[in-house]
């Protein structure tokens, strides 16, 4: 994507329009987290970016551009740095874990509106990440919602399998007992809702309300497929009508 991009021109929305009742069966609600629950302005993505890559300048002693271009090579080829790495390398998870998601949270506020918007959803709330729990914990919950999620599956307990990959799926609703045909998956990243819209599960693509200048197009694109249902760039507003229109009274 262009660096240069006016951040502030929209990001349009290619989706039928919300059926509530399109979601009268879901009872499971599974959402990614980075780029999913929050927005790109509190940058606490391009943060965990730029430790990965000083991560990578300090192991192997590159300068930040072939740090760069090693990430991007770990990331399609292996899903995720961190697989490329305990892959090639065996490093230890734990420690480039701890690294990569030590950043600052000071711009990331609290989303009341998107709070009550989790917490009106009928049935159960999860998080999937191919991040940590601590991360997860930490973003949660300095957006005040981390008290509406029953739990967080994270890349340990993905065996650092990392999402897109089916199996990493299939293990989380295993491990939580979730019924992918009640199920819905929200995620910012369109390739990992392949295998959860194969499975049976509901899904939802989550773009930016404007262009992302820290990530690539492909990466924020509001793509029409038969695996992405719906897509919105306001995740409380599309919350919103799916819990009240099932409350009671």
């Amino acid at each position: 994507m262009n660096s240069h991009a006016d951040p502030h021109a929209a990001n349009p929305v290619a989706a039928p329009p919300l059926r509530p009742e399109a979601f009268a069966h879901v009872d499971h609600w599974v959402f990614d987290l980075d780029n999913t629950l929050y927005s790109h302005e509190s940058r606490v993505w391009p943060q965990v970016n730029e430790r990965i890559t000083l991560f990578l300048q300090e192991l192997f002693g590159l300068d930040g551009l072939s740090s760069y271009a090693l990430r991007q090579y770990y990331y399609h080829r292996y899903g995720t740095t961190l697989n490329g790495l305990m892959t090639e390398y065996r490093i230890d998870p734990d420690v480039f874990l701890d690294f990569a998601h030590d950043i600052d949270l000071s711009l990331l506020e609290p989303d009341p509106a998107l709070g009550e918007a989790i917490a009106a959803l009928p049935g159960r709330k999860l998080i999937l990440t191919n991040g940590s729990v601590g991360h997860a914990r930490n973003v949660a919950g300095k957006l005040g919602i981390l008290h509406h999620f029953e739990d967080i599956f994270d890349i340990v307990h993905a065996g650092f399998v990392p999402k897109p990959e089916r199996a990493t799926y299939e293990n989380f609703l295993a491990k939580h007992g979730v019924d992918p045909g009640r199920a819905a998956m929200f995620e910012d990243i369109e390739k990992n809702l392949i295998a959860p819209s194969a499975l049976g599960m509901k899904t939802v693509l989550i773009i930016p309300k404007t262009p992302d200048p820290f990530r690539e197009a492909w990466e924020q694109a509001a793509i029409e497929a038969g695996h992405v249902h719906y897509v919105t760039n306001d995740l409380a507003g599309f919350l919103t009508p799916l819990g009240t229109e099932r409350s009671p009274g």
